[in-house]
């Protein structure tokens, strides 16, 4: 096999047609193949080379005509079943309604779609970040996205609601915004499928964590819960306390397939290192225990264990921010020294509240829980820069072209 391939770059207006030779190398980092029609770009100051257009909506034709037939699909057995029940006018929102509609069929199609598209992607040999997604962790990630789009689809119709009270449409109309809010859910859903990586991660885990708290929240405003704790949400006197315990289960689960995912990336830079596997194993046991807050919510059968669980985390925490030092390869002064200041910023606050009570018990909850998960998120972008390092770089020349 030659040690080099050539990729012709079609020609564009005013400039002559390029040939750029390059190493094998390069087509497994571009994930195309040697014959496949390329061009490159200039753009932002950064020189770029990608499949040219026709190839690249070739490629991605089908991830928008899929969600099109089903949506079109869905929203004509909807109209069919209206006009079995003698329906001429739907509301836009109630129990029979466009809205209603929406949410259920999208949840069944966006469902079917991410889980086709994703098992397209991790069976497609070229796709070098869904290979390290483990099987048992694909539940994981379907249902936390399918639970991110009902809380769409559930905002969304709220809105209408709140914006148009009382509107109704004739079938046709009804069956035209049936059509296009499927269509929305079903691309987005697909897009989301096809465009996962460890950002996306991390970005789901900060969408699960903040929007399960801020609904829990609201809906407990009239209870007053921040005038007994955190933990309150949680608890039988909660309104809807599943929804911040399954929040809490949630993230954890996240947090597992995230943490899976980095390392089996760092193994391949650093194998069989030992010090790699431990921090792995302290990660994923503050996932555990996070999701053992939820699993037994501060009631009175379980609040010994809830309060316990609770400190194990920020002990855990405390932990892996002194032992990042040896357990890290590649950590950076800069990232240990602020790893350093949180750490000494939650021990300030626990032996505040543990002496003097100060801050009050939900300030401490809710500051621990949020310094102490954004400084997770800080630690998984490190991992990934980390990662980042490894990518191949080749030296390349540049120069003018000879004059004739």
């Amino acid at each position: 096999m030659k040690e080099t391939e050539q990729a012709k770059i079609p020609p564009q207006p005013a400039t002559e047609r390029l040939t750029v030779t390059v190493p094998e190398g390069v087509y497994a980092q571009l994930r195309v193949k040697p014959d496949t029609p390329m061009q490159l770009l200039i753009k932002n100051d950064r020189i770029i080379m990608q499949p040219e257009r026709v190839e690249r909506l070739r490629s991605g034709r089908l991830s928008f005509l899929w969600p099109l037939a089903a949506a079109g699909v869905a929203a004509l057995g909807a109209f069919i079943y209206w006009l079995s029940q003698g329906l001429r006018m739907i509301p836009l929102d109630g129990d029979v309604s466009v809205a209603s509609f929406t949410i259920g069929l999208g949840l069944v199609s966006g469902t079917l779609l991410f889980a086709g598209f994703f098992i397209q992607s991790r069976n497609d040999p070229d796709n070098r970040f869904s290979k390290r997604v483990y099987w048992r962790n694909f539940p994981v990630i379907m249902i936390a996205f399918v639970v991110i789009l009902g809380m769409l689809l559930l905002g969304g119709s709220w809105v209408l609601g709140a914006l148009f009270p009382g509107a109704s449409f004739d079938l046709f109309t009804a069956l035209v915004l049936l059509l296009v809010f499927l269509s929305l859910a079903n691309i987005f859903m697909v897009q989301m499928a096809l465009r996962l990586n460890a950002t996306t991660l991390s970005t789901l885990l900060t969408v699960v964590v903040i929007s399960g708290a801020v609904i829990a929240m609201a809906s407990n405003g009239s209870r007053r819960w921040w005038q007994y704790n955190l933990s309150f949400l949680g608890t039988q006197l909660a309104r809807n306390a599943w929804q911040f315990n399954l929040t809490l289960v949630m993230t954890a689960l996240v947090m597992i397939t995230l943490v899976d995912y980095l390392f089996v990336c760092l193994a391949e830079q650093y194998p069989h290192n030992m010090r790699l596997n431990v921090l792995r194993g302290l990660l994923t046991l503050a996932a555990v225990d996070l999701a053992c807050i939820g699993i037994f919510p501060n009631n009175a059968q379980f609040h010994v264990l809830h309060d316990r669980v609770s400190m194990w985390l920020v002990s855990i925490i405390l932990l892996i921010i002194l032992s990042l030092r040896w357990l890290l390869p590649g950590v950076s002064k800069e990232f240990l020294w602020a790893s350093y200041a949180v750490g000494g910023l939650e021990f300030l606050m626990y032996m505040g509240f543990q002496f003097f009570r100060y801050p009050s018990l939900t300030a401490f909850e809710m500051q621990g829980f949020a310094i102490g998960f954004t400084w997770l998120l800080f630690l998984f972008n490190h991992m990934q820069n980390l990662i980042a390092a490894g990518t191949v770089a080749w030296p390349i020349e540049l120069c003018p072209p000879k004059e004739e």
